[in-house]
This record gives structure tokens, sequence and C-alpha cells, in this order.
């Protein structure tokens, strides 16, 4: 039998149902008409198949038929194609009915409506038999021990063919290790939870108790391994107390303690919106960084442009340019430290062109090498990056996408913000990074320059 991967049978399902739509509505024209296609009526289907195969496509998603788990057996795909079919049918009827730009024969929506049940429930049928849909695997650990859990062990032993894998339960403590519940053992407590998603390649965490939420993430938290997806069975405040990201097994509702991963062509498109508007930018700033090099060579000893090693995408070091801010030479006693209020390092052309953020602008050149983004987490210099991933659980995380000339904790802090908040920022933006919320930093960032707000 063959095998597809879910992504590859959405694909195929989504073109086939398309096509045999289309063909059912052109074989229901046929026979109305005796075998000929009438010009006047036929036309107006032409001109409006995108319509109503996209109408047709809606009610097949609304009615779960692109999700294979939910529709495993043949009177399953033979009903929820019958609901899907008669409510788009009724749809496309009302909608001719009021706004009467359609020139169907009452018939074809009768014919049509029919053939589209037998051809699409039955090519469906033939391939839930033929087709074998490969669901990657989900290497599950179960959070507790109690009813709710042994239910939802039950659910997911049921969909084991959907790729769910139990590999064992873990309690609160560690006193029960080995036994077996329902022929699944208890592998550990919760403190060993880092060793366990490692020795048993965990790609999915389901809590079944609110209480053991934050020392769970706690740990994984330390252990810097937040790969793996945390779910939670929610208690009723968690739903009240706001937005809930949420899933299903069977009817056991899960919310999300963990993001989904960002789509990839989210930073495609971003890479594409970098390199456009650094070149914009490069060609509007040419004046404004030509008399700051004038002034800064006037003003000060010196170099203009001061080039540090930054660390950046996977902790990949790189040069960073900007204009000089500070004397020559303003870390050769103390060695490497972060700016302070009324910092006597920093010239006076540099506290202006800091709190305008102007001595950012040689940076454009780090953006069309691909060094950094407009928009991510500020590069940090080695120095403070091994220091801080000693003593802030969580600090690599930050390197998980480029850095950038601004971000999240730019525009809604100051260059005096703790390293803690700083990342707090930082990873709000990387697990909830998009290009609207780029947008909106964006916009942040002129607000900043124009104000001076945040550069303090």
């Amino acid at each position: 039998m063959a095998r597809l991967s879910k992504s590859k049978w959405l694909i195929i399902s989504i073109i086939i149902d398309a096509v045999l739509i289309n063909c059912a509505i052109i074989l229901s024209f046929l026979l109305r008409f005796g075998g000929r296609l009438p010009v006047f009526n036929f036309q107006a289907y032409t001109n409006l198949a995108l319509f109503i195969t996209l109408i047709q496509l809606g009610a097949f998603y609304v009615y779960d038929l692109y999700d294979p788990e939910k529709v495993q057996s043949g009177w399953d795909v033979f009903f929820s194609v019958l609901k899907a079919v008669t409510l788009s049918t009724l749809i496309i009827m009302s909608i001719t009915f009021f706004f009467r730009f359609f020139s169907f024969p009452r018939t074809i929506f009768a014919i049509s409506w029919a053939l589209i049940i037998l051809i699409i429930s039955g090519w469906r049928m033939l391939a839930l038999n033929v087709l074998k849909i490969k669901w990657p695997t989900q290497r599950i650990l179960i959070i507790g021990t109690d009813e709710i859990a042994l239910q939802l062990l039950r659910e997911l032993k049921e969909r084991s063919r959907w790729g769910y894998e139990v590999v064992g339960l873990v309690e609160k403590d560690a006193k029960r290790v080995g036994r077996k519940i329902e022929e699944i053992p208890i592998v550990g407590g919760i403190s060993d939870i880092v060793e366990l998603v490692r020795k048993y390649d965990i790609s999915r965490i389901i809590i079944t108790s609110p209480t053991h939420h934050r020392k769970l993430l706690d740990e994984l938290a330390k252990a810097e391994e937040t790969s793996v997806k945390v779910e939670a069975i929610p208690e009723i405040y968690e739903i009240f107390i706001g937005k809930v990201d949420y899933s299903l097994v069977n009817d056991i509702p899960l919310i999300k303690l963990t993001k989904d991963p960002v789509p990839s062509w989210v930073f495609g498109l971003k890479r594409i919106i970098d390199i456009l508007l650094a070149v914009f930018l490069g060609i509007l700033s040419m004046p404004i960084m030509i008399i700051a090099s004038i002034i800064i060579k006037i003003t000060s000893k010196g170099p203009v442009f001061y080039k540090q090693i930054r660390v950046g995408e996977e902790g990949r070091p790189f040069a960073l340019y900007k204009f000089r801010t500070m004397v020559v030479g303003a870390e050769k006693e103390s060695g490497p430290v972060l700016a302070v209020k009324n910092d006597s390092r920093i010239t006076l052309v540099g506290k202006f062109l800091r709190k305008t953020r102007a001595d950012e602008l040689p940076q454009l050149w780090n953006i069309l090498k691909g060094n950094m983004s407009f928009v991510g987490p500020r590069p940090e210099r080695p120095y403070f990056v091994e220091k801080h991933k000693k003593s802030i659980p969580g600090y690599e995380e930050r390197f998980k996408i480029k850095p950038g000339i601004t971000g999240l904790a730019q525009v809604s802090g100051s260059y005096l913000t703790t390293p803690e908040n700083k990342l707090k920022y930082d990873l709000i933006y990387v697990y909830h990074q998009s290009i609207l919320l780029d947008l909106k930093i964006l916009l942040q960032t002129v607000k900043v320059v124009l104000t001076g707000k945040g550069a303090r």
C-alpha cells in the first residue's frame, strides 16, 4: 500500500476534490442537455467555476474532510461529504437567488449535488483503503497518574495509527518508578523531566494537573529544552484568564504552553523585506551618515566607524558596524562593561546619536550581508553572552533567530533595561514573531527616534 505524509495527503486531496467537483458539474450539464454544453448556461458556470469550487472546498474543510484523523471509516466519509455538499449547494443556490448572476437551470443543482456526493465519496473511500497516511511519530510523556491522565492515555493509545506513542507516565515525585499502569510504565518524577526528554527522545508533554505547570517549565527552561511541545488539560480558571490556544484529543481539551514553530515562509518574506528596506533607507539616509561622519571626525579623535564582534543566529560571531559614540579605548582599562546612566565614556555627539538611534545606521550593511535583520533581539558581545548564559535560564533561546537593529526590548525598554527583562521581551518576540509584529515594532522605532523615548 502507498504511504503518504500528512502534508502530501492534504495537497493531493484538495487538488483531486477540486478537479472532481468541476467534472461532476460538467457531467451534470451533459446529462441535463443530452450530451451537449449550452453556451449561455455553461458560460455562466465557467465564469464562476473558481468561486463555486472554493465554496465546496470550504465546506469540506468545515466537515473535517481534510483531517484524516476525524474521518476514519467509509460511513464517516459518506456522511461528511453529504453534509458538506448539501451545505455548499444551499449557499450557492441562495447566492444565485438573491443576486441572479447565475443562469443555471435548477435541475443542474440537483444533479450536481448527487454526482458530487457519489464521486467524492467514492474516491475518498477508495483512498481510505488503498492509501495509508504516514503521520510523524509523536513520543509523548503524560504528567500525572490520576483519572484524567488515564482517560487521556486510553484515547492516545486508540489513536496510535496517527503517530501517537505514549512512552511513559511521570509523577510529581519518583516513588513508583517502574510500576506500570495499563501497560505504560511510570518513568520518573518532574525533577527528572529533562533527563527523560533526552533519554526517550520526547517530542510532546501533556500535563494533567495545573500544579505541575510552573515547575516543569522551569526545569525545561533551565536546561534550554524548549523544542519539546508542552500542553496541559486546563482548569476552568485558566480558560477565563486569557486567550487560549487549544487542541483536542477526542473530547479532552488541551491548552498549549509552548508555541508552534514560526512558518518558514515568514523568514523568507522577512529576508526580502530586509534587503529592499535596507537599500531604500541606505540611499535615503546617505546625507545623514555623511554629516554624522564629518561631525564625529571633527569633535573627537579616532575612527568614524566602530567595529565590534557580536553573537548572532545559532551563536555565530560576526562583525557589527556602528558610528563610534564613545571615546577611543573606552574599555581599555575596565574591560567589557555595559553602558550606564550618564556614562562619561560617551561623547557629546555620541549621546545625540544614541538618543536618535542614528548610531545604528551603518548596520544596514550587516542586514545586506545577512548577519542581521531589521527586527530581532539585539546582538550581544561574546563576553556578556557567556556571562548571561550561566546566570539567566533560557538565555540561549534568543539566538534561534537573526539579531536585529531594533526589537521589542528596544522599543519597550531602554539601554539600561536589565538583561533579564530584555530576555523576556526577546522571547516574546522569538515565539510570536510575524510580519505584522515586525511592522508594529518598526513603527514604534520611528516613534522612539522622533521622541527619544526608550533611548535613555
